[in-house]
């Protein structure tokens, strides 16, 4: 089988039979083949995660999840069922919604961690607030220590992930990776609990 290959790069064209011999080698663990679909499809990735988020940050987030995404699970991608770009924008932009809901139940995190509970509605308000702080309080406690420390200092401490790094002692990286995985887990058992929507 010939495959096309562009003569100036030497990298492998968008056809189905270069989209196949890409995933093989991805299978392999060939980490050439990853920088290659990232330095042709990063632009497209960041575009669909930027146009949803809106956030440069965000995007460049989405962006990386989606790469690593195939780079450790190559065989979701089927190309007898599209072309990679397709995929990959179609990985970005589900990525993409799942971060914008998942801001939306970080936000409901956040109030629930606040200090002081918000206004009464009714009589039954407090009781309910009062059940719900000591459910996010347990669902902190339980959490493997790494990311705990990093929330504790980022919700209860008031600090941003860089200055939860720097106090860490750990890169920017690792600190939003462990808030992201902590604020997940926590927001994960709220919503098993009945705390969430």
């Amino acid at each position: 089988m010939v495959v096309p290959v562009d003569p100036g790069t030497g990298r492998v064209g968008d056809s189905q039979a270069g989209d196949r011999l890409l995933r093989e080698r991805l299978l392999a663990g060939d980490d050439r083949a990853l920088a290659e679909i990232y330095d042709r499809w990063f632009p497209l990735v960041y575009a669909v995660a930027l146009r949803l988020t809106g956030d440069r940050a965000a995007a460049e987030d989405v962006t990386q999840e989606v790469f690593v995404a195939l780079w450790q699970r190559p065989e979701a991608y089927r190309p007898e069922r599209g072309p990679l770009r397709a995929w990959l924008a179609t990985v970005a932009r589900n990525r993409a919604l799942d971060m914008q809901r998942r801001g939306q139940t970080r936000q409901r995190v956040a109030v629930l961690m606040a200090a002081t509970p918000p206004e009464p509605a009714d009589a039954e308000a407090p009781v309910i607030w009062q059940t719900m702080v000591k459910a996010v309080r347990t669902a902190v406690a339980d959490l493997p220590e790494p990311q705990r420390e990093a929330l504790v200092l980022a919700y209860f401490g008031g600090r941003s992930y860089r200055e939860v790094a720097t106090e860490l002692g750990i890169a920017e990286g690792t600190a939003k990776s462990r808030l992201r995985m902590a604020l997940r887990r926590v927001s994960d058992r709220l919503g098993a609990e009945g705390f969430l929507e």
